[in-house]
């Protein structure tokens, strides 16, 4: 499928067949996090036609469902990529439209949910096919879009007794807790403080003054010279926040366990029913 996608968006000018191409490996791998079709796909974000780039935001989104840093290292770039679409005050609405949509596909039933056509039990799940068929036409009426929640299916493991009973009990996955967690939520963005602006003095107060005062008066900085120095100290504070959270990272990494515990019921995406 990442073959023949890549043949349609590089061999053909036609930008409906680029536009179908995008869609289609997003769905074909949807959940999986392949780089080779990430690789395909981030470029076409940057199509000249509108359109083809939404189809390319969806499609990166398809495939990042339910992925970490730590699955795929580019997680972090594809979400900082929709948040710059969606607030750009110059891009196009129809792009800005597949950002947002990009940005639910991700967080997709509070994170605990993947795109699938098959059901747990491998059998062909209808509505799901369906509800991917219909979303596939949002081009032609926006509202199509809602068909994609027949697609989502929530990732779980649930233990029940003989009496269907949940009762409280423990699941081990036999993989470190940082491999399957849940991905990082959005940060807002940090406000910007205010610069304070320092009040013009006019040549006939600083008279009045230097007449009134004999004594030498001490000379303020100059204003160029505060910035300079407030924003040595703001690169200082951020360089010394960076290096505490890779040392911190590190030490996660090295006190990490290499088993974790799951209470019932437990959110167990589908590459991680393999360790359960």
């Amino acid at each position: 499928v990442v073959s023949t996608a890549e043949y349609g968006v590089v061999s053909t000018q036609s930008t409906g067949v680029r536009y179908g191409a995008a869609l289609a490996l997003g769905i074909s791998c949807a959940g999986t996090g392949m780089k080779e079709a990430l690789n395909i796909l981030e470029p076409m974000i940057n199509d000249p036609v509108n359109y083809v780039r939404q189809g390319a935001l969806l499609a990166s989104a398809m495939v990042l469902v339910q992925q970490n840093d730590h699955t795929c290292p580019k997680l972090k770039h594809f979400k900082e990529l929709f948040t710059k679409t969606i607030s750009d005050k110059h891009e196009d609405i129809m792009v800005k439209f597949g950002a947002v949509l990009a940005q639910g596909i991700i967080n997709a039933g509070g994170r605990n949910c993947t795109i699938s056509m098959r059901t747990q039990y491998g059998h062909t799940n209808v509505p799901s096919i369906v509800g991917l068929l219909v979303f596939t036409h949002t081009w032609f009426w926006f509202p199509l879009a809602h068909f994609l929640c027949l697609s989502f299916q929530p990732t779980y493991l649930i233990g029940l007794n003989k009496d269907l009973k949940m009762p409280k009990m423990k699941f081990r996955s036999c993989a470190r807790p940082s491999t399957y967690a849940y991905p990082p939520l959005l940060e807002p963005p940090k406000e910007k403080e205010k610069e304070k602006v320092s009040t013009a003095i006019l040549s006939t107060t600083a008279k009045k003054q230097a007449k009134s005062k004999a004594t030498a008066m001490e000379v303020d900085p100059p204003a160029e010279e505060k910035k300079e120095a407030k924003e040595e100290e703001k690169k200082k504070q951020e360089e010394e926040k960076k290096e505490e959270e890779k040392k911190k990272e590190v030490e996660k990494k090295k006190d990490e366990a290499k088993f974790e515990l799951l209470t019932n019921p437990a959110r167990v995406i589908v590459e991680q029913r393999n360790v359960m």
